[in-house]
């Protein structure tokens, strides 16, 4: 499926027989949005360790 037409093309096409736009992805672009997922996802858990430590640093403070 061309992402910028819609046309469908055969497997493995490199170029739409529609638009006659690139459609293949690099594998180098393939891995390079898997690691910057990996790395989104690492950072989304880091903020989520940080709130949970903020709202218990909050929660000691109204305690006392």
């Amino acid at each position: 499926m061309c992402p910028y037409c819609q046309s469908v093309n055969a497997d493995g096409a490199l170029v739409c027989a529609s638009c006659a736009r690139d459609i293949a992805v690099p594998v180098t672009l393939i891995a390079e949005r898997d690691d910057l997922l990996r790395k989104r996802d690492e950072l989304r858990d880091e903020l989520k360790r940080a709130r949970s430590e903020i709202e218990a640093i909050m929660l000691r403070r109204k305690s006392h």
